[in-house]
């Protein structure tokens, strides 16, 4: 299969609800909450975009690098590259309504598996969907990473142990979903956190807990203080919240107001190798990206998942040789461009 027979595929499945448009950029799909688009004008969304487009990197071709290597270490384990698939959960709300929950899931669990690297998977107001992505886990031996809504504590801590006994490697709470409109259109409110209701879910498990949707530098030094493993650096996709920055307009004064406490993931408009280049660049450790593993998965399932992370990894890797990175640790600030 072709790439490009997945983006047809893909398109089909969508039912008008994605267009699956050349350049992934928040603009056709503007306000469509319900939806794949970023809430009210779309800003966010189109911003993540606009603001990874503005980083520019320095080319650089004297140098001994060669087949550099994309692996790191993050929860104890060898993952192939930075790269995770961000928790996207919602097919019949958000998706066109063709394919089902597990349908579109699993695919995304099994190609992520098969590369080497991990899938994120979440929960929405129907609480048979986080079942789901539960047992696909656990059916196909393919450990993976549970991000729970900001519900009450109670609550959270109960799907916490689900994820555990369905062998996850990490959970989470998209503490960015308190506003998501979708979720209390089905009467299942959302709230934000305090400190001390982070810290009692850090407490409630082993498994490394990971925080996201952090977009300031003092929000992302209460989280190091409340002992997360790590932050997302998220604006949801911009689908909560408009007229936020992107990501990549954050990224860089966060990372050093972490200073390297704990691990700083980052999404929103990352779409290949080389956007993943800039944000590690920034100062990210890895990177998750969500609407592209939607549409590999609903246009080619697996082999489509896979696909599009193989193009990933050899972009990544081109990236790296053409500013002289063996690997990712010598990914820094150097590799972009600063102007005059």
């Amino acid at each position: 299969m072709k790439y490009e027979e997945v983006l047809k595929n893909a398109r089909e499945k969508f039912n008008g609800s994605c267009r699956v448009c050349r350049i992934c950029d928040g603009v056709a799909c503007r306000g469509e909450v319900p939806g794949m688009g970023g809430k009210g004008t779309g800003n966010s969304f189109i911003e993540n975009v606009r603001a990874l487009d503005r980083v520019k990197i320095n080319m650089r071709t004297i140098h001994n690098v060669s087949d550099p290597d994309t692996s790191i270490e993050l929860f104890g384990q060898k993952l192939s590259l930075p790269i995770m698939a961000a928790p996207i959960t919602g097919t019949t709300i958000n998706m066109g309504g063709q394919v089902t929950e597990r349908e579109y899931i699993e695919p995304v669990v099994l190609g992520c598996k098969n590369k080497g690297t991990y899938a994120m998977v979440g929960d929405t107001a129907v609480p048979q969907f986080l079942l789901d992505n539960l047992d696909v886990m656990n059916k196909n031996n393919a450990p993976g990473i549970v991000f729970i809504k900001p519900w009450e504590n109670k609550n959270i801590i109960g799907k916490i142990k689900d994820a555990e006994k369905a062998g996850a490697v990490a959970v989470g709470v998209d503490i960015d979903a308190c506003g998501l409109v979708t979720l209390n259109l089905h009467g299942t409110p959302v709230k934000a956190k305090s400190i001390d209701e982070i810290k009692e879910l850090v407490a409630s498990t082993e498994l490394p807990f990971i925080l996201k949707g952090i977009m300031t530098p003092d929000e992302a030094q209460k989280a190091v203080e409340a002992g997360v493993y790590a932050i997302v650096v998220s604006n949801h996709g911009g689908r909560v919240q408009d007229y936020t920055p992107g990501t990549a307009d954050v990224l860089e004064e966060i990372s050093k107001a972490v200073d390297g406490r704990i691990k700083v993931f980052v999404d929103g408009g990352i779409r290949t190798g080389v956007d993943v280049l800039k944000m590690l660049a920034l100062g990210a450790d890895a990177c998750l990206i969500g609407r592209p593993f939607v549409t590999a998965s609903f246009g080619g399932e697996t082999e489509g998942v896979e696909l599009y992370i193989d193009r990933l990894e050899s972009e990544l890797k081109g990236a790296m040789t053409l500013t002289g990175c063996q690997d990712l640790k010598s990914i820094d600030c150097s590799v972009l461009y600063q102007g005059k």
